[in-house]
């Protein structure tokens, strides 16, 4: 539980509610460590009010449902992923991750009707994390955003294909729509980044460039697949490295960092027609930093991307299935902590020591 902003997470008991109509209560086996989970506990522009319980990268065994519950029965596998009203515009058009109602279903700290699923002696706490709140034994979801899975892969693991490994696949696979004979550059080799990596060799993409400081992770990389890896602090132009290794230019980039001056190589590193993918959170005052007669000279665009453009219900399986199938090793991703040691898996996270790190109850 946050109790204090940037401060060590507590561990303390609480109430969790018995779901209500289209609710379940699932019982967590695993839940991963994303960045947006720190970034909410610095309390910096975002946050939800303290004391609060974050989490949306939760796996478990559903426990109970609602009386409307109509897709889901006690003892399902599941995967927990962002919430969506399904009514809207553009979920009616099948991109729940452009929701016109995204930030009050995910990011309020409680239901629609203000109601929080947690509570401790009586007082409301904010919950309701990407509509999970999975840094809890028990985590109330709604049948909408609960994905069940097979029982005949881990269960433990899956929790990261809810969001950070879903965000990095899906841009690769759903926004960028790589295919064989596509190029790609990724800027930043962390759970999003490699992910994507993974994503766009799934597809039979490639070569695949990874622009990436740290060198373990940049080990890893080459390991997954990588055609080449660049390491920005050894190399003095990043940019014509990515031309040279590259035959003048990718024909798609990614970056995962937010960093303006980063984003300004990735806007050059791409050939005619280019297509650069957004997914790194920038500074709030930060402006797209491009060269608008180069990017009309080479006929290239950017887009921001948001949850890999996928829909959980379908793209969670898919990515399942090509885990099962070999294609798809998001698990050399992984590192396991006991739950216990959230915070020591957080500082992990940070430090670059481990990519992903999931927590298991």
């Amino acid at each position: 539980m946050v109790r204090n902003y940037k401060s060590p997470l507590s561990i303390e008991t609480v109430n969790v509610d018995i779901p209500r109509s289209t609710e379940v209560r699932v019982r967590m086996v695993g839940t991963g460590i994303c960045h947006t989970d720190m970034v909410f506990r610095e309390g910096d522009g975002f946050a939800l009010p303290a004391p609060c319980v974050l989490g949306h990268e939760g796996a478990g065994v559903v426990e109970s449902v609602g009386a409307a519950v109509t897709e889901l029965i006690p003892g399902d596998h599941v995967v927990l992923s962002f919430h969506s009203c399904r009514t809207c515009p553009n979920c009616i058009k099948k991109l729940p991750a452009y929701c016109f109602n995204l930030g009050p279903l995910n990011y309020s700290g409680g239901r629609n009707d203000s109601s929080s699923p947690i509570s401790q002696g009586g007082q409301k706490i904010s919950a309701a994390f990407f509509n999970q709140s999975s840094f809890a034994t028990y985590a109330i979801a709604d049948q909408r955003n609960t994905v069940r899975v097979p029982k005949d892969v881990p269960l433990e693991i899956l929790g990261p294909l809810g969001c950070g490994v879903q965000t990095g696949a899906g841009a690769a696979i759903n926004s960028l729509r790589l295919a064989p004979g596509d190029s790609l550059a990724i800027f930043g080799g962390g759970g999003v980044g490699l992910s994507a990596l993974l994503g766009a060799l799934a597809v039979g993409a490639g070569p695949v460039i990874v622009i990436e400081p740290n060198e373990t992770r940049g080990k890893l990389a080459l390991e997954l697949g990588a055609a080449h890896v660049i390491n920005p602090m050894l190399t003095g132009d990043v940019l014509a490295e990515i031309k040279r290794l590259s035959g003048g230019g990718v024909t798609h980039a990614l970056d995962t960092t937010g960093l303006p001056s980063v984003v300004a190589v990735a806007a050059e590193s791409m050939t005619f027609n280019g297509t650069l993918g957004l997914l790194g959170v920038p500074p709030v005052e930060a402006s797209l930093p491009m060269n608008m007669f180069s990017m009309l000279v080479r006929g290239a665009g950017a887009k921001y991307i948001v949850e890999g453009d996928a829909d959980p219900q379908i793209f969670i399986p898919q990515m399942i299935d090509l885990y099962k199938k070999g294609r798809f090793p998001f698990d050399r991703l992984i590192t396991k902590f006991p739950f216990e040691e959230i915070n020591q898996a957080m500082h992990a996270a940070e430090s670059g020591a481990v990519i992903k790190p999931v927590l298991i109850f």
